[in-house]
């Protein structure tokens, strides 16, 4: 398929049809800034930006907050004209080990906040499921709660709606006696 064949204008038209119709329209877009995400990135009220804790990742991340910051339609209009507000932007990191973060083998969460200065919406943890989960087609989130990948995904939903939570999978699991002897 052609990356190219969408037009800001015609993403505007069904960006206006949609938002008649819901409260919320999401749209996930590509890593990197092809034409794909920049026109998501556009025209964004709010921005939950994606990455996980590898270093290129969170370059790639900072690319697109600073394509949201500089080039999104609330950007050129001017903070402050119009009513208009800066967008709201926000980290959700994904395939997140904190063993592996406290060994060093990965970016920590504070790293990452304070390479890209962004407040933490969210932390799913590093998980199977999520990689199944695409292969056949579901929505992660559809096994439940109980599932630590899908109740992190209903925990961010539920603080980018206002909710006051913890921030859950944050840090590594306390190693039994056994498997500390066994391995």
């Amino acid at each position: 398929r052609d990356k190219e064949a969408l037009t800001m204008e015609g993403v505007e038209k069904v960006l206006d049809q949609l938002a008649e119709k819901f409260d919320y329209v999401v749209l996930d877009s590509p890593a990197g800034i092809e034409s794909g995400a920049r026109h998501a990135m556009f025209f964004c009220d709010d921005a939950i930006v994606v990455t996980n804790p590898e270093l290129s990742s969170c370059r790639d991340a900072d690319k697109m907050i600073g394509f949201v910051s500089s080039r999104s339609r609330r950007a050129e209009i001017g903070e402050g004209k119009d009513g208009c507000a800066a967008v709201s932007q926000t980290l959700l990191i994904t395939r997140y080990d904190p063993a592996r973060a406290e060994a060093e083998e990965s970016l920590a969460i504070t790293d990452m906040k304070e390479l890209l200065g962004l407040p933490v919406i969210g932390v799913i943890p590093e998980s199977r499921d999520v990689l199944t989960c695409t292969n056949v087609g579901k929505p992660v989130i559809s096994m439940g709660e109980e599932n630590p990948a899908a109740g992190a995904y209903m925990d961010m939903v539920d603080r980018f709606l206002g909710e006051e939570k913890e921030l859950r999978f944050v840090t590594p699991e306390p190693v039994s006696f056994f498997k500390r002897i066994f391995g």
